[in-house]
């Protein structure tokens, strides 16, 4: 059973009771109300309540004024839906309109429109309101799934860039490519995770392992465009063998302790030499020279996502839980 399901029948019970217990007509509406206001996150959980609340207003407003020019009649109902939907669509309450369209039937049902009777039905979208955002302020933490997914992503990245290294060394290997495959929805899910993480946050929340997963995002696709690469590189040259090391130094260090602009430097240097070595004597050599450099730029751009996201989180304790990584 999920949290959410285990707060909606708590909230609806606490809801109901309130209602009850004060004497207020149509009680069982402010369960309704509570039901529909409980969201997955906290922040959806308060947009959802405003926009209720607001478009709740609006349909007592508007079937008021037809319930006053034309009386409690099926066609009031179809005037004050057809005149809410586009004020509502306009102003983006839309989701209200449920909530809206309960506390309106209230009023058709009792035909009359008096304070007592209005008094009555704000009393229950506060009730109903109130109560869910309360027990939805409680969400439990997503710490522990994040950090598992984090160290399974950074696991297949040092699978593949040792995969990649293994290639340039000897050529041909027996690897099945599943982490590249397996990446494709780890991160997905991570992203959404993470968001939803961010989301559960009043005010300005810590969007750390957010920024992280989309960061490794841009660099699984820089890992997508090398795989081709490598594997057209055939003829073992020096300068393969290089990136080759460069690349299980690069595997190995996929975890906190060492800083992107470390590698960067090491690459520039490593790039200097390559240009500094003698030119090609065969096609074959200078194709294989040219796709070498092209897929130093690549690691290259691997390497630069991960140092930008360090400055750009800045110093801030949580940061640096990732931000150190190459």
């Amino acid at each position: 059973m999920g949290n959410r399901t285990i707060k909606t029948a708590i909230g609806t019970a606490i809801s109901i009771l309130i209602a009850q217990q004060l004497g207020l007509m149509f009680y069982a509406a402010a369960g309704i109300i509570t039901i529909l206001c409980i969201q997955v996150t906290v922040k959806q959980s308060v947009r959802t309540a405003l926009n209720r609340f607001l478009a709740s207003l609006l349909g007592l407003g508007l079937g008021a004024a037809w319930f006053y020019l034309i009386g409690f009649t099926p066609l009031a109902l179809l005037l004050t839906i057809l005149v809410f939907m586009p004020i509502a669509v306009r102003v983006r309450i839309q989701e209200g309109f449920v909530t809206s369209m309960v506390v309106l039937m209230h009023l058709y049902a009792e035909e009359r429109m008096d304070l007592a009777l209005i008094a009555n039905e704000l009393a229950l979208l506060t009730i109903g309101i109130g109560v869910a955002l309360l027990v939805n302020l409680y969400m439990p933490s997503l710490e522990k799934e994040l950090k598992a997914m984090q160290e399974k992503v950074e696991e297949h990245f040092s699978k593949i860039l040792r995969e990649y290294s293994h290639y340039l060394r000897f050529g041909d290997n027996e690897w099945d490519g599943r982490e590249l495959i397996e990446l494709t929805s780890l991160l997905d899910k991570a992203v959404k995770l993470a968001s939803r993480d961010v989301e559960n946050r009043l005010g300005r929340g810590d969007d750390t392992y957010r920024s992280y997963f989309v960061m490794r995002e841009k660099q699984f696709e820089l890992l997508e465009r090398m795989m081709p690469i490598v594997s057209t590189l055939d003829a073992q040259v020096p300068q393969g063998l290089q990136i080759a090391d460069f690349l299980e130094r690069l595997s190995d260090s996929v975890h906190p302790g060492n800083t992107a602009y470390r590698y960067l430097d090491q690459l520039r240097e490593m790039r200097e030499e390559i240009q500094a070595s003698p030119l090609p004597k065969t096609r074959e050599e200078f194709e294989t020279r040219a796709a070498l450099f092209y897929l130093l730029r690549e690691i290259e751009n691997y390497l630069y996502i991960k140092h930008e996201l360090g400055k750009n989180e800045g110093n801030s304790p949580a940061s640096k839980k990732t931000a150190r990584e190459p």
